[in-house]
């Protein structure tokens, strides 16, 4: 499970084995994890995590867009 980066306790990351879905990333937080596709960046499914911590993941996923692409890149390609 490569780390794209950590920030205030969630971890973003991906599956080494998924390059067979669209280009994607894992997050992690206090207990509850979610997937969000990213192009375009939206959830795709989650399973404990609150609503407010959902939407600072997708903040930071907006912010460092360009990071998780490359590193899935980088990885799969």
């Amino acid at each position: 499970m490569p780390t794209i980066f950590t920030k205030d306790g969630f971890r973003f990351f991906f599956y080494s084995a998924e390059n067979k879905e669209p280009m994607h990333v894992h997050v992690e937080y206090a207990g509850g994890k979610a997937k969000f596709w990213l192009s375009p960046i939206c959830l795709a499914s989650s399973y404990k995590m609150r609503a407010p911590d959902l939407k600072k993941a997708r903040a930071f996923i907006e912010q460092n867009h360009e990071l998780c692409k490359e590193k899935w890149n980088e990885y799969f390609n």
